[in-house]
């Protein structure tokens, strides 16, 4: 019988010390009770308590590490089916897929570019996060090799030749590879391999029937870091399959399918390929591999995985004060904006277009874009003038002239008032910032 949020209340440290990221113990037990929090985030909790709750106050998907280091890659972990219950956990992890038959020079140079690989995307930079080894001429023993020393990402041996494996694990096991795959055939011999070499380990079966079963006999095996793979490989058979897998682990509690999956992205042409991994990322691949090496096709994938595992509760933002844009000077504009990272960054972009250096002067509001924050009020000529007199900009110019969005005019009579500095309306949009610089500013500052 599962706990109630006060039966484990009653074995917390009760200190409200907030160390877990909650504010209170009783908030926190009510997130265990829900599986929607780990007990490891209490750093205060006794080893009894810890064991008097280790069953109900897990979450109902595991969390599972593959790698070492700084690059180590964490998946699963989830505790809700839909993100805008809670958020999403451990963004879903893109496998470049290497095979082993090509040319050693033509394999290094693909890992190595996947491993160089990387995205700015909203002031943040992300990249891929697994080399995929697949072993298509039985070669996996030596590639494996030249592939952890080239690699500085995590590996993933995918063959389903034992003695391939044991060789591969040998040489490179000190970085916790994945283990792909243990099926009805090897199962006895993969799963001694996971043990042996303290790797975590794909369990795939030919459905999800068997797939229950072989999970349950690696949970009775002793196994805990298990990576789920039904063999689905089309897209409708795949998405089917991994919203069966997690509305089980989720919604009803069953152990066996309460780890994170791998997924393939499959397709005819590139188009295709993007499409399905999209999906995937969606719904709701842990691992996605795909053979796909273009910069652009691999952005398409990794913005995908970007909106599906921000929190929709927490706007991304950048910090307050003041930003370049080219090479500024005193007599330079300066623009005000919010700090919604999409609203600054597009600012910053349209600003570059016009081939004029500037200031931009960023208001806190809490990571919300222009209007919302100004019908929150939390971008009005209060918080405004604060920010200009706080954040250095008098000092950087050596005039008195602001530029805030159009959209918000309104605020302009009092923000002079307020601020002392003239302030210049300006376009609606940002896109028209371009033509604001050659065409109106000049005459709006005079």
């Amino acid at each position: 019988m599962a706990l109630t949020a006060m039966d484990i209340y009653k074995v917390l440290p009760q200190t409200n010390c907030g160390d877990c990221g909650v504010p209170t113990c009783l908030a926190f037990a009510m997130k265990l009770a829900q599986g929607q929090a780990s007990l490891d985030a209490c750093p205060h909790v006794t080893d009894e308590a810890a064991q008097a709750l280790s069953g109900s106050a897990a979450p109902p998907m595991k969390t599972v590490t593959i790698g070492t280091g700084e690059k180590a890659l964490e998946i699963g972990g989830q505790t809700v089916l839909f993100r805008h219950e809670e958020t999403f956990y451990h963004p879903c992890g893109i496998a470049i897929q290497v095979n082993t038959s090509l040319p050693q020079d033509e394999m290094t140079e693909r890992i190595a570019t996947a491993c160089a690989m990387a995205f700015d995307r909203v002031g943040m930079t992300f990249g891929l996060d697994l080399i995929a080894l697949c072993d298509d001429d039985g070669s996996l023993a030596q590639k494996a090799a030249v592939a952890a020393e080239v690699s500085s990402l995590p590996l993933v041996l995918m063959s389903d030749d034992v003695a391939a494996m044991k060789g591969a694990l040998e040489v490179c096991a000190g970085g916790r590879p994945l283990i792909c795959a243990a099926t009805a055939a090897n199962f006895e011999e993969m799963t001694s391999l996971a043990k042996q070499f303290n790797c975590p380990l794909v369990i795939r079966g030919e459905n999800l029937e068997q797939l229950y079963e072989l999970s349950e006999q690696a949970i009775d095996a002793g196994l805990e870091d298990l990576v789920m793979d039904s063999s689905a490989r089309d897209i409708s058979s795949a998405l089917q399959d991994q919203t069966i897998i997690r509305r089980a682990a989720i919604k009803d509690k069953v152990k066996a399918f309460g780890f994170p999956t791998l997924g393939f992205a499959v397709g005819d042409d590139e188009i295709g390929k993007i499409t399905s991994g999209c999906e995937l990322i969606a719904k709701y691949a842990g691992i996605l591999v795909t053979d796909l090496i273009t910069r652009d096709a691999l952005l398409s994938l990794v913005t995908a995985r970007l909106n599906i595992y921000t929190d929709p509760q927490k706007p991304i933002q950048v910090e307050s004060g003041v930003y370049e844009v080219g090479e500024p000077d005193a007599s330079s504009p300066v623009l005000i904006t919010t700090n919604f990272s999409l609203t600054y960054y597009t600012v910053e972009a349209d600003t570059s277009a016009s081939d004029r250096a500037a200031w931009i002067v960023v208001v806190d509001t809490e990571g919300t874009s222009v209007l919302t924050a100004w019908a929150a009020e939390d971008f009005t000529t209060e918080t405004i003038a604060k920010t200009i007199r706080e954040c250095g900009i008098e000092d950087k110019v050596e005039h008195r002239n602001a530029v805030i969005p159009g959209g918000v005019a309104v605020l302009s009579g009092e923000l002079e008032e307020e601020s002392g500095w003239h302030i210049v309306v300006g376009p609606r949009e940002s896109a028209g910032i371009p033509a604001f610089f050659k065409t109106k500013y000049a005459e709006r500052i005079a």
